[in-house]
């Protein structure tokens, strides 16, 4: 579903990528690991088109995506949720979930069906429509930023640190949603420093270290590695 092949990527002077390179296979879940800095946000800004690489190539479905702009990617079915959430705080949640539709150019009954469909998994949203997104909670946001991406059915979904700022009860809730997103066939590429969540979660994970992979395979194998017990499980 997507490829990246050695990409460089940074910001102006400042080259925070270096010959990345990762697949995404269709219906995986695959955990991007690492500390602040390593690089897992402009990995997924620059898959998600906000970032153009330097070098390399990235693949979305066997086609060309690298450089393409952001909203060109999202109509071809890559959902971007960067960490802090993206929403549009001053608008209802309806708002933000019509804007979810946008990038696909749904209108109307299809809008209002992709929006009904969201409720499946995220009933709770469908009782509290007009409330403005910023008075939710940071549980309730981020249940809201998944839903308003999954509005446009995107073909792969990027989550970048989804469980930021959360309280234990609330990660655990975030979790189990993207259990039940993997359990019914989405492509996720989740960006997380919850290593022993997302490890749970995902069949295959990289680890980021300074811009480059220093370990890639299944997650049970990542899961037993000694360096990434004792650097982000403390053991």
């Amino acid at each position: 579903m997507l490829k990246m092949i050695n990409i460089e990527s940074g910001y102006e002077d400042l080259m925070v990528l270096h010959g990345v390179s990762l697949r995404v296979g269709q219906g995986e879940v695959v955990a991007l690991l690492g500390a602040n800095g390593a690089g897992k946000s402009t990995l997924q800004r620059t898959a998600s088109g906000l970032i153009s690489p330097r070098e390399g190539r990235i693949l979305l479905g066997g086609k060309s995506i690298g450089g393409a702009p952001a909203e060109k990617i999202a109509s071809k079915g890559l959902a971007f949720v960067p960490e802090g959430r993206g929403l549009f705080p001053g608008m209802s949640i309806l708002d933000n979930l019509r804007m979810g539709g946008y990038s696909r150019r749904l209108r109307g009954s299809k809008l209002s069906g992709a929006i009904e469909k969201t409720f499946e998994l995220f009933p709770a949203l469908k009782d509290r429509l007009g409330d403005r997104a910023g008075n939710l909670s940071g549980g309730q946001q981020q249940m809201l930023a998944i839903a308003k991406a999954l509005v446009g059915s995107p073909d792969i979904l990027l989550l970048d640190e989804p469980s930021t700022g959360l309280a234990p009860l609330l990660v655990a809730e975030v979790f189990e949603k993207i259990k039940q997103l993997k359990a019914s066939g989405m492509t996720i590429l989740l960006a997380e420093q919850n290593v022993q969540q997302a490890l749970e979660v995902a069949d295959r994970a990289y680890v980021l270290e300074n811009g480059r992979i220093v370990l890639e395979g299944p997650s049970s194998v990542v899961m037993e590695s000694e360096d990434v017990k004792r650097a982000y499980l403390g053991i």
